[in-house]
């Protein structure tokens, strides 16, 4: 699943369809020129290319059963019709090609069988491959609408905050991940979520709901942000006890986020608690800067505390003027690698961004800049789910 964040940037995503683009599976979507599929020129060109080889050589090298391979290429490539279609079309140019050599050099009856049966079982594989593709595609759907009611739809204005996110699924199969983010506007201030549950499948899903449902229960009635953090952290212990009772494996879940608050008697600040995730960038006209937020340990995880020290990491307030834009993303992005090993540099894309067009701070243009840098790092090879989530004050 993918949300687009602005025009101009979703030609990467086409380059690179395995960043959780579902048309990926439709492997004759790949071969189009101005919109229209050109899938049936493979098969074609090799048709005519074996029966021109075939007229044009001696009669101790014939090649004509080789159209054989025709069928099974449009099967790879086109649809069923089309694979039926060649599948005729090369039994009709064997039988014009061969009937044309003399007798003592006419591959025959044989052949022909070859060629007919090639056919119809090249059909029946590309029967398989459409109803698997059809059957992934399903499965894909209702994965991404278990996850766009996990994460629900925002305004872009909300809550005195203008916001964009992407999320990209690194898994083109049906897995789905626990990324998740919101933004939860109230009476003491709005505040932030952005996270990720350890793990795929359902009960990543799963843990990632129960902490969107408490964060936005907790987010809208309590006055102090560290009452809100302290209840995300009881909810994900009662999870993984629930868990763990219904014998479940995972049960030992545990999440990364960040939570902020953005209090209404400060206007100029940002209130941040880190549960061992990736550090905030801000930025802004006056560069780009790390938000010293790390060491809290993450959701899940505070009962390897030592006995008397505290459970829960603190709440901290930094400078965060009108014109700034606050970054936040998971793993997938700052885990993102090039073919040669090396991890996307996010502080210093954004800073070279930012040092030739300051206008790249803005949300939108922000977030659509570091998901196609991390398209082109990675050539598109997500080894994580990867969320950009990036807020300003309007």
């Amino acid at each position: 699943m993918t949300r687009p964040v602005s025009g101009g940037g979703q030609s990467l995503l086409v380059r690179y369809p395995r960043a959780g683009r579902r048309e990926a599976l439709h492997r004759h979507q790949m071969l189009r020129v101005r919109g229209r599929s050109i899938a049936w020129v493979p098969p074609l060109l090799l048709l005519l290319g074996i029966a021109v080889v075939d007229a044009n050589t001696a009669g101790d090298f014939r090649i004509i059963s080789w159209i054989v391979l025709v069928p099974g290429i449009a099967a790879a490539l086109c649809g069923v019709w089309g694979t039926a279609v060649f599948a005729v079309l090369s039994l009709l140019t064997y039988l014009i090609v061969d009937s044309a050599w003399p007798d003592e050099f006419q591959a025959g009856l044989p052949d022909f069988i070859l060629v007919g049966l090639g056919g119809l079982l090249a059909t029946a594989a590309c029967v398989v491959r459409i109803r698997g593709e059809e059957h992934l595609l399903h499965i894909r759907s209702i994965a991404e609408t278990i996850r766009s009611t996990v994460l629900r739809p925002l305004p872009a204005e909300w809550g005195g905050l203008v916001h964009a996110a992407v999320y990209l699924a690194a898994d083109t199969d049906a897995r789905v991940g626990g990324d998740f983010y919101d933004i939860q506007p109230g009476p003491h201030g709005t505040r932030v979520l952005v996270g990720d549950v350890q793990g795929k499948g359902l009960g990543a899903v799963d843990a990632a709901a129960a902490l969107l449902g408490t964060f936005r229960e907790a987010g809208y009635h309590e006055p102090d942000l560290a009452t809100v953090a302290a209840r995300m952290a009881v909810r994900i212990r009662r999870q993984r006890e629930r868990e763990a009772a219904l014998g479940r494996t995972d049960s030992d879940r545990f999440a990364t986020a960040v939570l902020l608050g953005f209090p209404q008697d400060a206007a100029d600040t940002v209130d941040v608690v880190n549960f061992g995730h990736d550090p905030p960038l801000i930025a802004g006209p006056r560069g780009v800067r790390t938000l010293p937020t790390s060491g809290g340990l993450p959701l899940g995880l505070g009962d390897l505390v030592p006995s008397g020290a505290p459970t829960l990491p603190p709440v901290r307030r930094f400078p965060f003027a009108a014109d700034e834009t606050l970054l936040l993303t998971t793993d997938g992005v700052t885990e993102a690698r090039s073919p040669d090993g090396v991890f996307y540099p996010l502080t210093v894309e954004v800073t070279r961004a930012l040092t030739a067009d300051p206008r790249t701070a803005r949300p939108r243009r922000l977030v659509a800049f570091v998901r196609d840098g991390v398209l082109r790092h990675s050539r598109g090879r997500l080894e994580d789910d990867t969320t950009v989530f990036a807020v300003r004050r309007l």
